[in-house]
């Protein structure tokens, strides 16, 4: 009966603080995308704005959490939709080689990544005071909208991918980028890390890269579990100092 209870109060909570979100539906051609946007604590016009692009399973209620706690903070938040109605992941293995598909069809990724910036210009953000933040997949999706050279202040990568084809041309990229990473992340290759860098120093882009100790793959999704030896578990520490580094990023990068 406790339990039952406490999954009750839990559930309710979560009802309450998710009331605020309101579902947008927007299209790319014929394809239906449906995603999630609040305004700001105290809204008004021309707030900055933070776009969010999820994990590699799409809109979850993680992500609906980080859009509730930027609006907390004063920010107007817009959640992504990248697959489309119809196209969402059921399991691991649909959501790898659905983000598989955009992470190699990038040009696909940027446009579904601007179709959803334009949601969050309508929803109220200033155009000219953006910053786009993504987890896993949607930390691959920052770093395209980066290369892209999107009218994004910053872009913030969370356990993200940081695999390219080096075979691209290197572009200046003018956001600001912070990528936040874990340390023991078995995916993310050291290749992979220093051509990155690589890329970031050919591209004269103003970057920053934090490792956290102890950390591997999804470090802020509590639903990972704490099971490092998987590749992909929750780190509290990495979560919430992650959080305050993003915090510090966006007070820097916009107005």
């Amino acid at each position: 009966m406790k339990n039952k209870t406490l999954l009750f109060i839990t559930l309710f909570s979560m009802q309450i603080m998710f009331s605020q979100l309101k579902q947008v539906t927007y299209s790319d051609l014929n394809q239906k995308l449906s995603g999630f946007g609040i305004l700001a604590k105290t809204p008004s016009v021309n707030k900055p704005g933070i776009l969010i692009l999820p994990a590699w399973k799409g809109i979850d209620e993680h992500s609906k959490q980080v859009a509730q706690q930027l609006s907390d903070l004063n920010y107007t938040a817009f959640i992504a939709d990248i697959y489309g109605e119809g196209n969402y992941p059921t399991n691991a293995q649909e959501a790898g080689t659905k983000s598989g598909y955009y992470k190699t069809n990038f040009l696909e990724y940027q446009k579904r990544i601007q179709l959803a910036l334009e949601q969050l210009i309508i929803l109220g953000a200033n155009p000219d005071n953006i910053v786009v933040i993504g987890y896993c997949f949607g930390g691959t999706g920052v770093l395209e909208a980066a290369r892209a050279n999107m009218n994004f202040k910053g872009v913030v990568s969370f356990h993200g991918g940081l695999q390219r084809d080096v075979t691209r041309f290197v572009n200046t990229i003018t956001p600001k980028v912070l990528v936040l990473h874990g340390a023991d992340d078995p995916y993310v290759s050291n290749e992979s890390i220093t051509n990155f860098q690589n890329e970031m120093r050919n591209a004269k882009a103003d970057w920053q890269m934090i490792y956290y100790a102890d950390a591997v793959h999804a470090f802020t999704e509590i639903t990972a579990g704490n099971d490092n030896s998987k590749g992909a578990a929750y780190n509290e520490k990495a979560d919430k100092r992650s959080w305050e580094h993003m915090k510090l990023f966006l007070k820097e990068v916009l107005k």
